[in-house]
Order: C-alpha cells, then structure tokens, then sequence
C-alpha cells in the first residue's frame, strides 16, 4: 500500500514535525542512547554499515509496531564529504522525530556500495509509510536516480529485528535475508 504524498502536504508534514520535535525536545524526551552505536549490520548484497547514531522518543507509544527501513545513495557524496553528511545529519532530526508515531532510529553509515540506511520504529504501519513517503520526495532531489526505497515491515519491533542477535553492538554482524533490508 504505497500512499501518494504531494510535495505541499510533504512540506507541511515536515513542518509540523519540526513543532512537534520542539515540544518533545523542550520536554527532555527526545534521547541518543549508545548502546547500539558502533555495531556493524551485514546485509545479504555483502555490504556492511556502522550504526553511528540512535534517536529515541522517551515514552513513545510503542502499540501497533512497524520497522521501517530506508535506503538512499546521496549524489556528489564521496570521500571525506561521507563524514560531513554525518555530522550534518544531526540537524536533519526536527525532520522526522516529530512525525506521528515515531519511537526511535538507528542511523547506518554509507556501506561499501555508498548507500545509507535507516532502521526505524514506528507506532502504526500506515505512519511509518506516510512519512516514508514524505522522506523520500525530500530525498529525491539529492539522492541518485532510483536510489530511495523503503519497506514497512507491520507487526514487528526494531530490537528484534536487529536483535536476537544483540550482539549487534561490537560482537557480530547482523545478517540480513535476500533484499538488502530484510532479516535473514
């Protein structure tokens, strides 16, 4: 079920979570824990990336869960500017830690191919689907033709799907399954 975002209501979700991200920030909710950061995730293409961020709404609402998972490749991203997107990505947070239903994100470093990931957590798969939507006519723009994609996966919690093999954070690799998003 793909919803189909004009790039005005994209614009408004955008701002309105911008609003919200600054009530909850306001509100000491917003938290980047790092537990996870420095873990390494291989996906089943052979590529590995490193969690090098996690943002986590305190006391979110967790009911109905869905992960989210989105890729992109960022055109005119190469070498040291890898690095700069990085840092720079922290001020990409407003964007979506106020769109309803966001829980928590880890953030994945380019991989050997320069694509980016995230994992999210979201309450309500056909949220976690607008703002994928939104997400990926703001990325277009900057990404690689044919680059932006994301899967909602409804039913299932992001420590699960990159846990139960929690050592995650330095002791192993996670493994995804066939696509390069999902879990082996």
């Amino acid at each position: 079920m793909t919803q189909q975002v004009s790039s005005w209501n994209a614009v408004k979700s955008v701002a309105m979570s911008v609003f919200r991200f600054m009530v909850l920030f306001c509100g000491g909710r917003i938290q980047q824990p790092q537990r996870h950061v420095g873990g390494r995730l291989t996906f089943a293409n052979g590529t590995t990336a490193r969690v090098f961020r996690e943002t986590v709404v305190r006391d979110a609402p967790t009911a109905d869960s869905a992960v989210l998972v989105v890729e992109f490749r960022l055109r005119w991203v190469h070498g040291f500017l890898h690095r700069v997107f990085r840092w720079e990505s922290l001020l990409n947070t407003p964007l979506f830690v106020g769109f309803p239903g966001f829980v928590s994100k880890l953030w994945l470093s380019h991989d050997e191919r320069e694509v980016y990931r995230g994992i999210y957590q979201w309450s309500g798969a056909a949220r976690a689907e607008a703002y994928a939507e939104a997400l990926s006519l703001i990325l277009r723009p900057v990404c690689v033709r044919g680059s932006v994609s994301y899967h909602v996966i409804p039913g299932e919690v992001r420590e699960e799907f990159v846990a139960g093999r929690e050592e995650l954070a330095r002791k192993r690799s996670l493994r995804f399954g066939a696509q390069s998003w999902a879990v082996a």
